[in-house]
């Protein structure tokens, strides 16, 4: 990841008097699989179009793969791959006939690997209209995956998809990432993006409002740590000291939950409790705040 593939600069866009983004600015390295989080009019869906060279941006700049999406976009569609919310297909192509469709348009073999491995070889035959929307949404990943693009634009991948059909999703977008290609994300779901990204940008009301790595923005939020602990005995389950950088104390039996705004503080005091009583430690967890914490917080 040492040079940038999508760079944004300044980018506007606006539909009549509506400003959907307001001068945004952020890169995605090669290889990177970037995360664009934001609620419903954040201004994500409109940023991909513009970057995949389905609509012209209103100001600034855009480059994908060192192209000019508003200025070569036959160039650039051979490079990028598309799955977008909804499918667009006619309504009575089949999947077969979709595949060898998409394959002709960017002169590569069909892969019929692909159906299978989506589980959709069984439905080859199917047309469009009678799949279900989750079997429509990963026929629209086979088919933008299809000529091994440098970057793929995922929106909303995993709306509609049974918990096996994220997995196999997910393990594909890995193992796509290790050939080389470069994934936008966007999605309303923290905890994909939490668990796929290796930098979001939280877009809100047009406005990038953050821009960093998972860890890194769950480490600045303003939320609580909750620390679970069990002891053979139960000894914080009765304890009436103060344990230091404590905000608020719950009891889930057997677990004893507090959250703290020092976890180093607060876990050294109970381990130190837990040995001066006498007790033996079963069981004790650190959660921090999640990306979803840090989005509401941010949000709100």
């Amino acid at each position: 990841m040492s040079e940038p593939i999508i760079e944004v600069e300044n980018f506007t866009k606006t539909y009549g008097d509506f400003l959907a983004v307001d001068d945004i600015s952020f890169t995605v390295q090669r290889g990177e699989i970037f995360g664009l989080l934001g609620p419903n009019g954040a201004g994500k869906t409109s940023t991909m179009e513009c970057l995949e060279g389905l609509r012209a941006p209103d100001g600034g700049k855009m480059r994908v793969a060192h192209m000019d999406p508003t200025r070569q976009p036959h160039k650039l569609r051979h490079t990028i791959g598309v799955q977008l919310q909804s499918g667009g297909l006619p309504e009575h192509i089949t999947p077969h006939e979709a595949m060898q469709m998409f394959s002709a348009y960017h002169h590569v073999t069909p892969r019929p690997d692909l159906l299978e491995r989506l589980g959709l070889a069984e439905k080859r035959d199917v047309q469009f209209q009678n799949l279900s929307t989750g079997q429509q949404r990963r026929l629209a990943l086979a088919l933008a995956v299809a000529h091994d693009p440098d970057v793929l634009f995922l929106d909303e991948p995993t709306a509609g998809l049974d918990v096996a059909s994220r997995a196999e999703l997910h393990t594909l977008m890995r193992e796509l990432q290790a050939q080389g290609a470069t994934i936008l994300l966007a999605t309303h779901d923290m905890a994909e993006a939490e668990e796929m990204a290796d930098r979001v940008a939280i877009l809100l009301r047009g406005k990038i409002a953050a821009v960093d790595t998972p860890l890194a923005l769950t480490a600045a939020s303003e939320g609580l740590t909750k620390i679970s602990i069990h002891t053979e005995k139960a000894c914080c389950l009765t304890a009436v000291r103060p344990f230091p950088a404590v905000r608020q104390r719950l009891v889930n039996d057997p677990y004893t939950i507090f959250f703290s705004d020092d976890i180093g503080q607060t876990v050294a005091a109970l381990i130190a409790y837990v040995a001066e009583t006498a007790d033996t430690l079963i069981d004790l967890r650190v959660e921090r705040p999640s990306l979803e914490d840090r989005f509401l917080e941010l949000t709100q």
